[in-house]
């Protein structure tokens, strides 16, 4: 085919060797596949902010790091640099999210380099050596559902304990490939230390697995793995290795309204008297 406008420059560089054709177009990205070497990859080509359906608002940008001030400042005007800047940032969070992700041990693609807004990394593949495809487009046997769902739980607090949050995480964003499934589309992924809105995010993330595999194994529709998950989290002891159960204990008793005014009450009476001992 003929090579696309935004991978010439790959292949001038000798990055690409050969562009075999387009696999997917999505809201963020149009993806080929191409063969570099004796290596067939896939190049994702990220569209220009007007062209994408994905908004990146506020909730997904809180807690990134630019280089400088300047860009800070520049992000902030909306000037012609600072959208630049903002479109550079939202590319790298996927490449450095896709390297920090691997080095967790979490399925995902392996990323190779990113370069003039094209991100080249390993195509994901199924038994037969095609193109995986994505998890909304295979049918489940009840068996198969549970397998996924358990796995897929245990790839998210991967992620969770390297300090991602997917973000944007559903049946349209995991591959199926040769050895199970494979999380992609992380350009919005966001710190889970950083982002105030992290909980409800991860907890969305979780429900939307929920969701879509309950359809296929009814067992799952009463589970709570994102709250189980989220408290292990927040208490510090949440591993990769931790035994979940997909159940959570609420705790129902009423609180002692009285004996935490009397508290408050005497914290305020030593507050005075350290006064005024001053």
């Amino acid at each position: 085919m003929k090579t696309p406008t935004r991978l010439i420059a790959l292949v001038e560089e000798g990055l690409v060797d050969e562009v075999i054709g387009q696999l997917m177009s999505g809201k963020e990205a149009t993806v080929y596949v191409v063969r570099c070497g004796e290596d067939i990859r896939c190049a994702k080509v990220y569209k220009e902010a007007n062209q994408r359906s994905f908004r990146k608002n506020a909730s997904y940008q809180e807690g990134r790091k630019v280089k400088n001030s300047r860009q800070a400042r520049a992000m902030e005007k909306g000037s012609r640099y600072g959208r630049k800047m903002q479109e550079e940032v939202w590319q790298s969070a996927e490449v450095d999210a896709l390297y920090r992700l691997s080095a967790a041990g979490v399925r995902v693609p392996q990323p190779h380099l990113c370069y003039e807004g094209v991100l080249l990394m390993d195509l994901v593949v199924d038994a037969e050596g095609h193109a995986a495809p994505r998890l909304n487009d295979i049918a489940l046997s009840e068996e198969l559902a549970l397998e996924f769902h358990a796995l897929l739980v245990n790839q998210v607090v991967r992620m969770l304990c390297a300090g991602i949050i997917h973000g944007d995480l559903s049946e349209y964003n995991i591959l199926v490939g040769e050895d199970g499934p494979v999380i992609i589309d992380v350009p919005q992924a966001i710190d889970a230390a950083g982002n105030s809105e992290a909980a409800e995010m991860f907890e969305r993330d979780v429900v939307n697995l929920r969701t879509y595999f309950s359809t296929f194994a009814p067992a799952l529709k009463d589970t709570q793995f994102a709250k189980e998950i989220w408290g292990h989290y927040e208490s510090g002891l949440l591993t990769p290795e931790l035994a979940l159960t997909g159940h959570v204990v609420l705790d129902e008793r009423l609180a002692d309204v009285d004996a935490v005014l009397e508290q408050v009450d005497l914290a305020i009476k030593e507050d005075e008297i350290r006064r005024m001992c001053r």
